[in-house]
């Protein structure tokens, strides 16, 4: 049974916050056939403008994609807007709760924490969101100078290129390390 991973996207995702991730998990793929089911969640079964203007077509929604191993939530300006969406919020803790893994890149700790999987566990976040994260007062503590960090099954990755070392430490655990330096 191949490890199914979900990247949500959301109007306003960072794109470097999860196209290096989904390049990582897809690289694994390619090297393990049938190791690993990679999608792109989102609410709609529509085109998801991204921070910078790309475009991007999920594979399924978050009615539709099912139980998944590993949650992947990515940062951008979205994230500010959608902390306050609550239907995506309890998709998130539902999702969470039954996955291996529950990840964020950036900012997408802002909605890891609001939706309850990383409320009360150490986190981080770009460096920039730092205090804002800390405002929140739902991490038990926000971490700063870190590239990700682990509590339990709860990585969040500071930003951007973190978000890629996370997810080759990450498949270093779905696998084994020497697989993952060659996926790296």
């Amino acid at each position: 049974m191949p490890i199914r991973i979900g990247i949500l996207i959301f109007e306003g995702a960072e794109e470097l916050d999860f196209v290096g991730p989904w390049e990582v998990f897809t690289m694994a793929r390619a090297l393990k056939a049938d190791s690993c089911e990679v999608m792109l969640v989102a609410e709609r079964d529509a085109p998801v403008r991204c921070a910078k203007g790309m475009r991007v077509l999920p594979d399924t929604t978050t009615a539709a994609c099912g139980a998944l191993d590993v949650l992947l939530i990515p940062g951008g300006q979205g994230t500010r807007r959608e902390v306050e969406n609550k239907s995506l919020l309890s998709w998130i803790a539902a999702t969470a709760a039954t996955a291996k893994w529950a990840t964020s890149v950036c900012t997408g700790a802002l909605l890891l924490t609001a939706a309850g999987p990383a409320k009360g566990k150490r986190v981080t976040t770009h460096w920039a969101y730092v205090e804002s994260l800390r405002e929140r007062r739902e991490a038990s503590e926000v971490l700063e100078g870190f590239r990700y960090v682990r509590d339990g099954n709860v990585i969040t990755a500071a930003g951007v290129s973190a978000g890629i070392d996370m997810a080759l430490w990450l498949t270093g655990e779905l696998f084994d390390v020497p697989f993952a330096r060659r996926v790296q």
